[in-house]
């Protein structure tokens, strides 16, 4: 299905919580946040069907994002639902990887397809200080049982963050030189805890490309351009929404873990999809896919959503 600025909407992030096992600097206060009651979250069934129904709008993609989708439970049982849909073509997860040892093989089973794991420094020191209950090795950890259980071609994403991680440029490159794995450095966008960071924090991703003139341009995938270092096994992706606006070729759409609808992720508008079932829940999915805003507006201020990362999905 097209929206009305012409382009083809078919790929869903469907948040399963807004719950987590990290409490990321960028993304969650220190307290963490308060857990809602079950009620108004949306069951597994419910993700399911709005899963089914955004297929039957033409999405073909689907990843589970959270908070961490790994807490929530009867993951597991939604990805079989969700495989289980004939027309649709991806099933991702994204995931921080800290639970991946115990649920790499099982997810895989489910039948997802693709993991991408959030990974936003080697060094565990810095680690621990910016998930604030993360262990490194953990993660590790998590990448093996990855591998091990059949996931090939892991995207690692790690966010550019000015004084924090940005003299580990080099090192998240030489993991592309040894492992078939591509690295995605993102730009720092200024939404929720981070709105209001020292301007110094958010690197364009730019920044890659002027310390490492050797990386070679290659094919794009989706919104990420991407690069190879001469010899190397894997790749590196640069996503930048804020200083490469890339709104004119987004093609997906979100839903919330409570099931709001929402066209961009920096944007206020939302539209319900609780309680709607068949063609009303099709109708409603296709009227969020027309009403999709044309762009965003980071280049102008931060986002213009007031919720978090985590309860949109990552």
């Amino acid at each position: 299905m097209t929206d009305e600025c012409g382009r083809t909407i078919d790929y869903l992030r469907l948040s399963v919580t807004d719950l987590c096992n990290y409490r990321c600097r960028y993304c969650m206060p220190a307290e963490g946040i308060a857990k809602r009651d079950h009620r108004e979250m949306l069951s597994i069934e419910a993700l399911a069907e709005i899963g089914q129904a955004a297929v039957h709008c033409g999405v073909k993609k689907i990843r589970l994002t959270g908070g961490e989708p790994l807490v929530r439970r009867g993951l597991l049982e939604l990805c079989r639902l969700l495989r289980a849909i004939p027309e649709l073509e991806e099933l991702c997860l994204t995931t921080n990887g800290a639970l991946l040892p115990q649920l790499a093989r099982p997810l895989r089973e489910a039948g997802v397809d693709r993991l991408n794991i959030s990974l936003d420094t080697l060094r565990p020191d810095r680690f621990a200080a910016m998930t604030r209950l993360g262990r490194l090795e953990d993660v590790a950890a998590g990448i093996s049982a990855a591998e091990a259980a059949g996931f090939s071609h892991l995207k690692l994403d790690t966010v550019l963050i000015g004084g924090f991680n940005d003299d580990e440029i080099g090192d998240f490159l030489a993991l592309t030189q040894a492992h078939p794995w591509e690295v995605r450095f993102i730009e720092l966008m200024p939404m929720g805890p981070c709105a209001a960071w020292e301007k110094s924090c958010f690197l364009s991703a730019e920044t890659v490309l002027e310390r490492y003139p050797a990386l070679q341009q290659i094919e794009p995938q989706g919104v990420a351009r991407r690069f190879r270092l001469p010899g190397a096994k894997g790749t590196v992706g640069l996503i930048s929404p804020v200083s490469h606006e890339f709104c004119g070729q987004c093609s997906r759409i979100r839903v919330t873990a409570d099931g709001r609808l929402k066209g961009c992720l920096h944007s206020a508008e939302e539209l319900s999809l609780r309680g709607l079932h068949g063609e009303a829940l099709e109708a409603a999915i296709r009227r969020g896919i027309l009403q999709k805003p044309r762009r965003h507006h980071l280049a102008e201020g931060p986002s213009g959503t007031p919720r978090t990362m985590n309860q949109i999905g990552g």
